[in-house]
């Protein structure tokens, strides 16, 4: 595991999996969410994004954390090791309330520089229909590389824990 990309829905923790196993493993953790913001949430422009991603995945190691669809590909075609965070949907509305009261007023580590923590309807509806709408989309566009990439799919908060306990050095 060299080339980690971390997907899944929002509050599902890949930031926090990507931190720990930067740790754990010795490699550069890159947080999408923090390379794509603007100041204000303003997303950079789709060009950029997709410039910022092409020269991240020709580095020899990395570890990126975040979904970005559009670009999902892009991630996909160099990573080694794919891993889908898949928790019960209400566990990740959980967890992004609780993110929301935890960061208020400020700006999270792995969110870009003056996005201050908010909560809107659009993002909550978009968590609690991910494994609906874009869970299966990305289980079938990951599939497409299960003979050639690690894939690892992490169902609960203790195969998350598992998981990281296995890849400890």
């Amino acid at each position: 595991m060299k080339r980690i990309m971390i997907i899944g829905s929002g509050g599902a923790g890949k930031s926090t999996l990507a931190r720990q196993l930067g740790e754990q493993l010795q490699l550069d953790v890159y947080h999408l969410d923090a390379l794509m913001w603007r100041p204000g949430w303003v997303m950079a422009p789709r060009e950029e994004r997709i410039n910022i991603q092409q020269q991240l995945v020709k580095k020899d190691e990395w570890i990126i954390d975040g979904n970005f669809g559009n670009t999902l590909d892009l991630r996909l075609q160099e990573a080694d090791t794919v891993i889908l965070i898949d928790l019960p949907r209400i566990v990740c509305v959980y967890r992004v309330l609780k993110r929301v009261i935890r960061y208020r007023g400020t700006t999270r580590p792995d969110m870009g520089a003056s996005c201050e923590e908010k909560l809107d309807f659009a993002f909550l509806k978009w968590v609690w229909n991910f494994p609906d709408i874009q869970r299966p989309e990305m289980l079938k566009r990951i599939s497409q590389f299960s003979h050639e990439k690690q894939i690892i799919v992490l169902k609960s908060r203790k195969d998350v824990e598992n998981f990281i306990h296995q890849t400890k050095r």
